[in-house]
């Protein structure tokens, strides 16, 4: 078993309590880098989840960008407004239905979720090459199963 799930003083309740944590703090180990990055910047991992959802995204509305991320417009209310008001997303009409929005990454919001992005790109791909292909084809294929999930 991995130290850190050891040395959590959590005990296991379940015999896949072990792999939970595992998960927990393997997702903690992704995004620490970037998670300093954004909070210097005044930003939340909430935050990069919006801009990297937009910068992959053509001519996504506030709704499916709700949807893509599986969260409500309350939600999303907060870090869309202080993304626009702070400069890195822009919203404008759509024209091919005015009723609607698109959203946009600024010069400035595009550096900040690409340098956020690359700083989780190189996480994972360092714990990809430390393992054997089959163990990383395995990995997906977990990852795959998880998030039809969602």
């Amino acid at each position: 078993m991995n130290t850190k799930v050891k040395n959590s003083g959590l005990r296991e309740l379940h015999r896949l309590d072990g792999a939970l944590l595992l998960m927990h703090f393997a997702f903690r180990g992704l995004v620490a880098e970037a998670d300093a990055f954004l909070h210097r910047r005044g930003l939340s991992r909430v935050h990069h989840r919006v801009l990297f959802a937009i910068a992959r995204s053509e001519d996504l509305s506030v709704g499916g960008l709700q949807e893509l991320l599986g969260v409500s417009k309350q939600a999303l209310h907060r870090p869309l407004k202080q993304l626009q008001d702070e400069g890195y997303v822009v919203a404008q009409r759509d024209p091919a239905q005015h009723r609607s929005k698109v959203l946009r990454l600024t010069a400035k919001g595009a550096r900040v979720e690409n340098a956020a992005s690359k700083r989780e790109r190189q996480a994972i791909g360092e714990a990809l090459k430390s393992v054997k292909p089959s163990h990383r084809r395995a990995w997906f294929d977990i990852m795959d199963v998880l998030a039809r999930r969602a």
